[in-house]
């Protein structure tokens, strides 16, 4: 089984706790505080390296944020980078998976808390997150127009699957930058708490998540990620299929028991 905090022991832009506040609940934060957390080379490579080591750790939920000390969750991609590349370069380097396919298809549920702007790449990560909670402060957009390019981590394709068509095209086409309790009203983010309920809601849903079978939660997070990428029918048959799979876990019949004795389940990864 891998230890993702020390994964992260040798990072200097990415740091990791697990069971901090909540047992079986890590919480990964970014941390260049020179750049607001702007997405450069090293952070997202040490992010992948990170998130590598989830998947075979006792993780069961992910609390994605901005350290505290860097005023933003992410303040977008490094610009100074985009500027020193050409076509072939930015084609090289738009290779997937990236960051934003590593926090999408993380087995584990990964709970966006949005701490302070979130904005080009920041906001694309976010959309690709499963859970966003927002503190009141926070800023959200995709600027990327008034620099003569385009959102390219995923949100002229994400942002439209949660905010609508049209919200996507004024965000991405006008560059501007919209608050917390706007971007709730659109569904770009689920909940906006301030200092007094911040951390506690964030943290509360992670308990939640992380009392839960893991296998389950993986195969509930696949199935909900197919509805906006399957037709109706072929998304029916994929949940009946992963639902059927869990059959074939001692899981289910502990869970069910657990219910019918009316006491908390023992899952066999505990």
């Amino acid at each position: 089984m891998t230890d993702p905090a020390a994964a992260a022991a040798d990072c200097e832009t990415v740091s990791v706790s697990v069971g901090d506040r909540v047992e079986n609940v890590a919480t990964v934060e970014l941390h260049r505080p020179e750049a607001r957390n702007a997405l450069n080379t090293q952070l997202r490579s040490e992010f992948k390296q990170v998130f590598d080591a989830i998947p075979d750790s006792d993780v069961r939920a992910v609390v994605l944020t901005g350290a505290a000390d860097t005023g933003a969750f992410v303040a977008g991609a490094d610009v100074t980078e985009l500027r020193e590349r050409d076509m072939l370069e930015q084609r090289e380097a738009s290779k997937r998976p990236r960051v934003y396919e590593y926090v999408d298809e993380c087995p584990m549920p990964v709970i966006a808390r949005i701490n302070g702007h979130a904005l080009g790449g920041g906001c694309e990560l976010i959309q690709a997150a499963d859970i966003r909670i927002a503190h009141t402060d926070a800023k959200f957009g995709q600027p990327e127009i008034n620099l003569g390019i385009m959102p390219g981590g995923g949100g002229t394709q994400r942002l439209p699957r949660l905010v609508g068509e049209g919200h996507a095209m004024r965000l991405i086409l006008t560059g501007e930058l919209i608050d917390a309790m706007e971007a709730a009203d659109i569904g770009l983010v689920d909940e906006v708490h301030d200092d007094d309920s911040f951390d506690e809601r964030v943290y509360d849903i992670a308990s939640s998540i992380a009392e839960k079978n893991p296998a389950a939660l993986e195969r509930a997070k696949k199935a909900v990620r197919a509805s906006s990428r399957m037709d109706l029918e072929a998304g029916i048959e994929y949940e009946a299929e992963l639902f059927a799979q869990l059959f074939a876990t001692g899981d289910k019949d502990e869970g069910i028991d657990a219910f019918l004795e009316d006491r908390e389940p023992e899952w066999a990864s505990e």
